[in-house]
């Protein structure tokens, strides 16, 4: 298989690159949407992993675009910085998968082989919404210092909901030692 990887982190680029080589997949990356399309139209690609935020640039531009180069191409949206908005906006779209950073190798192969987007029963189920919710929560609250206002307007919600979201936790799962969590 071949494949475009479109992300600014250059770092990343590289691991996800020589990750993937591991298990015998050839890719190009490219740090920007204008170096991705143009890698895109010179070369066909299988697949392509293109991060949400690239430098001021949305990836969900990217979508379409690539998807009219090359029809089959699978497009796996990939972010840290997950919301419901996006993941729906991206399957619109038309990507085939959203994966939440940091994510391992296996996951994108995973994702990869899959033809229908579903999970077969045997393997992990995904992340429940409301822990996606608090995750991104805490990470606002994280650039904010802990300030709950600024996080409030950050995540485009009153205050008082966001401190009815911090009273209440999300199901079991990982707890983060970060501002907001008591």
């Amino acid at each position: 298989m071949k494949g475009l990887l479109v992300d600014d982190d250059a770092l990343f680029l590289k691991t996800l690159q020589r990750s993937l080589a591991r298990h015998g997949m050839e890719t190009v990356t490219a740090a920007d949407p204008a170096q991705a399309l143009a890698a895109a139209q010179a070369q066909a690609f299988d697949f392509a992993i293109v991060d949400l935020k690239i430098g001021r640039d949305s990836g969900l531009r990217l979508i379409e675009p690539l998807k009219a180069i090359r029809r089959d191409m699978r497009v796996i949206m990939m972010t840290g910085y997950a919301s419901v908005a996006t993941a729906v906006e991206a399957i619109k779209a038309g990507a085939d998968d959203y994966l939440l950073k940091p994510v391992n190798v296996d996951v994108i192969l995973r994702a990869l082989a899959e033809e229908t987007g579903s999970v077969a029963d045997d393997e992990d189920p995904m992340t429940p919404l409301s822990r996606l919710e608090w995750e991104h929560i805490q990470q606002a609250l994280r650039q904010t210092d802990g300030n709950i206002s600024a996080a409030a307007r950050l995540l485009g919600v009153q205050r008082r909901s966001l401190q009815r979201k911090l009273a209440k936790r999300p199901a079991p799962g990982k707890t983060s030692k970060h501002p907001g969590d008591e």
